[in-house]
């Protein structure tokens, strides 16, 4: 049994947690969420399969759709690993290096995901606001400009802020919160507080940004909305962004809600920890999920291209 009260200034592992109080059935808890994963990697690993072989979805929406679930591949992936040895194996330690890595991965397909959702703000207000330059402003030379700025951005940020980390001395029991790695959480542990200051300064200054200014694009889709003279005309253009904004609340409540505990909630329970993060460990399910929004317009556009196929065919 490993000692977790030893202290020590530069550890070789940290201890991950599973659900504290249902360690004796972790590996029944987990067949559920072994589900959740399968329906996430097949239904992400589709959406960018068809985007990627059918040539009439290679448009912007659809590119930017394509980037959204490759980061959330990337999410669903990069936690798997020790998600799985804890609940069927458990096991729990992972050793420091093991960890900075685990964290490049989460926190980079992290800050990729809420780049990439500006980026499709950025595209429902030009499809809507401005329709007749929409193809001559986003081009596909431009996509690949946003794409290449989206993983410099997420590099240049991630990066500092986990070498800070391996120059950092810690202390404590070395238990974590949650069944993989996580900044905040790791930062709780340290002697510290100034690493912990510049991760918050980054989150404000990439997810906080982000989310600000996809809603300032929205006020201005609304805006733009409401002075169309037809019914039908604004419920199309609301409908266009219904699978946007389920998206966007999907990715920034519950990865706000899990900030919150960890800068605040110092005294809560561990269960509590574990509960909160969840939602942001299955984002991507939600939007793979049969019946959620995304999926239903991916869903028809798919349905909308094969019906075009089958008919040239037939002719």
């Amino acid at each position: 049994m490993p000692s977790f009260n030893q202290s020590i200034f530069h550890p070789t592992v940290f201890f991950l947690t599973g659900i504290p109080g249902f360690e004796t059935y972790h590996a029944w808890v987990f067949i559920p969420f072994c589900c959740l994963y399968v329906i996430a990697i097949t239904g992400n690993g589709m959406i960018l399969f068809v985007i990627i072989t059918e040539s009439s979805l290679h448009e912007p929406m659809y590119y930017f759709l394509s980037m959204l679930s490759f980061s959330d591949l990337g999410l669903c992936l990069s936690t798997l690993v020790t998600v799985v040895g804890i609940f069927w194996f458990n096991a729990r330690e992972i050793s420091f290096d093991a960890c900075i890595g685990q964290m490049f991965f989460i926190h980079g397909f992290t800050f990729m995901e809420s780049s990439v959702l500006l980026a499709m703000a950025f595209d429902r207000y030009i499809a809507i606001c401005n329709p007749l330059r929409y193809a001559t402003i986003l081009t596909n030379s431009r996509i690949i400009k946003v794409g290449f700025a989206i993983v410099v951005r997420v590099t240049t940020v991630v990066v500092p802020l986990l070498l800070l980390l391996k120059r950092l001395s810690f202390c404590g029991s070395h238990v974590l919160h949650h069944s993989y790695c996580f900044h905040p959480d790791v930062m709780k542990l340290s002697y510290t507080k100034i690493n912990s200051a510049f991760g918050l300064a980054i989150v404000i200054s990439t997810a906080a940004l982000d989310s600000v200014l996809i809603l300032l694009s929205y006020v201005l889709i609304i805006h733009s909305v409401l002075g169309i003279a037809s019914s039908e005309e604004q419920k199309k253009a609301f409908g266009t962004c219904v699978s946007h904004i389920s998206a966007v609340a999907i990715f920034y409540i519950p990865m706000i809600s899990l900030s919150l505990v960890h800068r605040f909630g110092k005294h809560a329970p561990p269960l509590v920890h574990t509960l909160i993060s969840c939602p942001t460990l299955f984002d991507p399910v939600d939007y793979s999920l049969p019946g959620s929004s995304i999926y239903e317009i991916f869903q028809s556009r798919v349905l909308e291209c094969i019906a075009i196929s089958f008919s040239r065919g037939s002719s």
